[in-house]
């Protein structure tokens, strides 16, 4: 089905051009760009008559299309099932899907490849809505359900059947469930047939989808079809901390993503003596702390004082090695010592036009200084009415023939009289 921004009342793509390809990640998930979709097909060459429909989540078979229906990818239709029929929408047509299906191992002449009946109608469509609107809460029974007979399962999803025929649920168990008497409860209760199956937790996080810790989708809902295993060994190449909070995904295992960089640095630790390897010097023996893999460092320290760290390049610690290997010993790693370059801070400028973030605080502190500087200009008890009006008139013309460059010092009234001074002096 289609999302808001693009969707038709019969829930079909409304023409945005994408291929297939939703621009808000609304219609479906797992999509793949076909890049041969402008390309027309050589003189008395046919096109390729399997199609690949995907169901509900990520759950993708390939069909042959023995009639030769021009279909494209976004078109709803009705598919051979096991009984009845079930509907899916066209997610790969054309020779893109000869290469998934050689990739997958999947043969053309195969008896679990099975046919597309039509294009499908209006009244498909709705026993199809109507249907997905019956999973949500039969999913809420079947675990109340399974709770009840105290299984150790978790009911994940369920998939109706594009007729309505059948419903699929999918769970999760540590070990092996005896649920006979579930499937009789859920066959008396929901009144349809019920097929069980069993689903791994990655397999779980991918139907369900979410957001991972980096922000984005989930890879396994998204994009990424093949789980391969994923050890603590790849973190500790990475030189990542092994806290299982950080390293584990929604599903609970590894994430996946600990994989993508592992060849980056095994490629870059080939260069790089073994961490455990000791350097044997005339001050004492030297460890290994850290390893910087992308900067080629290495930081040492003797045995005894930790706290006095030395660096040193691949290239130093290969020359020490080799020393040591010939029985020399080297008067100290002082002497390799390279001290750490500082770098030089670049300052960004403002291209994009923004002010500064504290530009609020600069205000703020700006206009309480001027409460306070109002706060102080108060009028003297000691000083007649007429006197104090007479000085702000004055301050009043002074401030609006302020030179440049002048500050907001206040001015000295000069009819107050200061004390300890006879009027002589003031008229001096």
């Amino acid at each position: 089905m289609s999302c808001n921004s693009c969707g038709t009342g019969d829930g079909t793509p409304g023409g945005c051009k994408n291929h297939g390809t939703c621009g808000t990640s609304g219609c479906n998930k797992l999509t793949v760009f076909d890049w041969l979709a402008n390309m027309e097909l050589p003189d008395g060459q046919k096109q390729f008559p399997y199609v690949e429909v995907r169901f509900k989540n990520s759950r993708k078979e390939f069909f042959h299309n023995p009639e030769g229906l021009p279909l494209k990818i976004g078109d709803i239709v009705a598919t051979q099932a096991a009984t009845g029929h079930d509907v899916g929408i066209v997610t790969l047509t054309g020779e893109l899907v000869r290469v998934q299906m050689k990739r997958k191992r999947v043969k053309t002449d195969s008896d679990e490849v099975l046919q597309i009946y039509r294009i499908a109608n209006q009244s498909d469509i709705d026993k199809w809505k109507e249907a997905r609107e019956r999973e949500e809460p039969m999913k809420i029974k079947a675990r109340e359900i399974a709770i009840r007979l105290q299984l150790k399962m978790k009911i994940s999803d369920i998939e109706f059947q594009g007729d309505g025929s059948k419903a699929t649920f999918y769970y999760t168990a540590d070990q092996r469930v005896d649920f006979r008497e579930l499937i009789r409860e859920y066959a008396g209760t929901f009144r349809t047939r019920i097929e069980m199956r069993q689903i791994g937790l990655r397999q779980e996080a991918a139907r369900l989808g979410g957001i991972g810790s980096c922000g984005r989708e989930l890879c396994c809902s998204t994009w990424l079809t093949d789980f391969r295993s994923v050890t603590t060994s790849a973190a500790r190449y990475q030189n990542l901390s092994l806290n299982p909070q950080k390293l584990a995904g929604q599903c609970g295992k590894l994430k996946c993503c600990l994989n993508y960089e592992l060849d980056s640095y095994l490629d870059a630790l080939d260069s790089f003596p073994k961490q455990n390897q000791k350097l044997y010097t005339e001050k004492g023996v030297a460890l290994c702390q850290k390893v910087d893999i992308f900067k080629g460092l290495m930081w040492y320290c003797y045995d005894g004082e930790w706290m006095n760290w030395h660096t040193l390049t691949t290239d130093q610690v290969h020359e020490i090695v080799a020393k040591n290997k010939a029985k020399e010993k080297v008067a100290g790693i002082e002497e390799y010592a390279r001290e750490l370059v500082i770098e030089e801070k670049v300052s960004f400028e403002n291209v994009v036009g923004q002010d500064s973030l504290t530009r609020f605080d600069n205000q703020s502190a700006g206009g309480k200084n001027k409460r306070k500087k109002r706060r102080n200009k108060r009028p003297n008890k000691n000083v007649p009415a007429a006197a104090n009006a007479g000085s702000k008139s004055q301050n009043a013309a002074a401030g609006s023939k302020k030179p440049q460059g002048s500050t907001n010092k206040p001015r000295r009234n000069k009819n107050r009289k200061p004390k300890g001074k006879s009027p002589k002096n003031d008229k001096k």
